[in-house]
């Protein structure tokens, strides 16, 4: 917590909202006062003087974090002579991560809905604290920005703002300013979308109240950009790898990427399946960093996720920590469309260590205004004699599958959608010693 810039940063910013607040209490005595800027002045320094290890050795959240925190320095603390470089450096240096880290389509090199949030909050308060300054970032910050919102307003359920359990997910919540569930991203993306828009995505106090800490509503911010609506149909955002189906009541969810940024699970070509508000075919999320082997490889790894695995193997080989080697890589995606159906065919190269030539290929033909998907998979060059494993995990009994495999599994499996909290799930398994699996999937009403 003392060690760490990222700590040491949201310590100082959160700090921050409570100073504002009991800036007038009593007990915000003149020693208290004196004590608080001592920690304060010495975490900018802290910051400012480790900042390479965030942005050489990590460039992830942490950079955008830190970053963030030594740009708004100056604005912040103008009495602490230093911060006016600082600030300068920061600034130049939070530009330069926003630029790199959110991807062209507004994807983020993460690969985390969750950390994508985490970003959406530090942009709120920057882009929202230098308005009312009159120093306003770049415009690429602001394109970014917007371009981020628009990619998790898209993924986002109507009925609960809830988002795929994609990518890591260990509860990080950077600025809890409103009192609704952690998987309801609508307070967070409505903040920014009042910034960026002057209009609000989401109705409602619950929604708004973060808009409110943030500065949305009485800033100078806003109408910059037109505000957003939910599409219907077919979306792709080829540079993260995720391709999109929306109907009014289906929401369909694939990952199919080809990764220049550390990926963070084994999980090409899984896909999320969402009806009427209700995630039926989900992602076993993260549930912990640190825990048991066994338990690491299958949150992390690819038997949580709905694609298909060799035997027991991982599309890519596990490292230390969170390091994933022989990533695999989409060698091409796309979606179609005809006159019944939408069509989404998609090959990635993985299982390198097995084989170097390995290719799992996925078409999936969702009927239009139906609950019903059919999923070919196939495997290229698998090794002789391999079990290939089509896996599917759903909470409850509406999902049925229609395959002429005989070689079917039902068994326990789990999810985490909060960290640290596991849940059952039942995991259905299609197994085949040859080269292919097709399987219908549909939903019973």
């Amino acid at each position: 917590n003392w060690r760490c810039s990222q700590e040491i940063s949201l310590r100082i910013l959160n700090w921050c909202f409570a100073l504002q607040f009991y800036k007038n209490s009593a007990a915000l005595t003149e020693e208290r006062w004196n004590k608080i800027q001592h920690v304060i002045y010495w975490s900018l320094h802290h910051v400012y003087h480790h900042i390479d290890f965030s942005r050489i050795a990590v460039r992830n959240n942490h950079a955008i974090t830190e970053t963030l925190f030594l740009a708004l320095g100056h604005m912040l603390f103008p009495y602490i002579p230093e911060t006016k470089k600082w600030s300068e450096k920061g600034r130049k240096w939070f530009e330069q991560e926003i630029d790199y880290q959110i991807y062209k389509d507004g994807t983020f090199l993460q690969f985390s809905m969750n950390y994508h949030r985490v970003v959406i909050q530090l942009l709120s308060l920057g882009i929202s604290l230098t308005e009312i300054h009159g120093k306003p970032f770049s415009d690429r910050v602001y394109l970014k920005a917007h371009k981020s919102l628009n990619f998790l307003y898209q993924c986002a359920q109507n009925e609960t703002a809830h988002l795929p359990n994609y990518g890591a997910n260990d509860g990080a919540w950077f600025f809890p300013l409103s009192d609704t569930d952690y998987s309801n991203f609508s307070p967070q993306l409505n903040a920014l979308h009042r910034i960026l828009t002057g209009k609000s995505l989401y109705e409602g106090a619950t929604a708004g109240e973060e808009a409110l800490w943030m500065g949305a509503i009485n800033g100078k911010a806003g109408k910059r950009f037109s505000p957003l609506e939910k599409s219907m149909g077919t979306m792709e955002f080829p540079k993260g790898g995720y391709y999109l189906i929306r109907e009014p009541d289906t929401f369909t969810f694939i990952k199919c990427g080809r990764y220049k940024d550390r990926p963070s699970h084994a999980d090409n070509l899984h896909m999320d399946v969402w009806y009427k508000g209700r995630n039926v075919l989900c992602d076993g999320g993260s549930y912990k960093y640190n825990t048991d082997e066994e338990t690491v490889k299958y949150f992390a790894g690819t038997e949580s996720h709905n694609t298909v695995m060799l035997a027991d193997h991982d599309q890519m080989l596990k490292g230390p920590r969170f390091i994933w080697l022989n990533w695999s890589q989409a060698l091409q995606a796309d979606l179609s469309e005809t006159e019944g159906h939408y069509i989404f065919r998609g090959e990635v190269s993985c299982f390198s260590y097995l084989g170097k030539e390995i290719v799992h290929r996925r078409k999936i033909i969702k009927t239009k205004g139906k609950p019903e998907w059919k999923v070919e998979d196939e495997i290229l060059h698998k090794p002789e004699g391999m079990k290939m494993r089509q896996l599917w995990h759903h909470v409850d009994g509406s999902v049925k599958f229609v395959s002429p495999l005989t070689d079917s599994v039902i068994k326990e499996g789990w999810r985490s959608r909060y960290y640290g909290v596991k849940e059952k799930t039942m995991q259905t398994e299609f197994r085949t010693n040859k080269d292919n699996i097709e399987t219908t999937i549909y939903i019973e009403e």
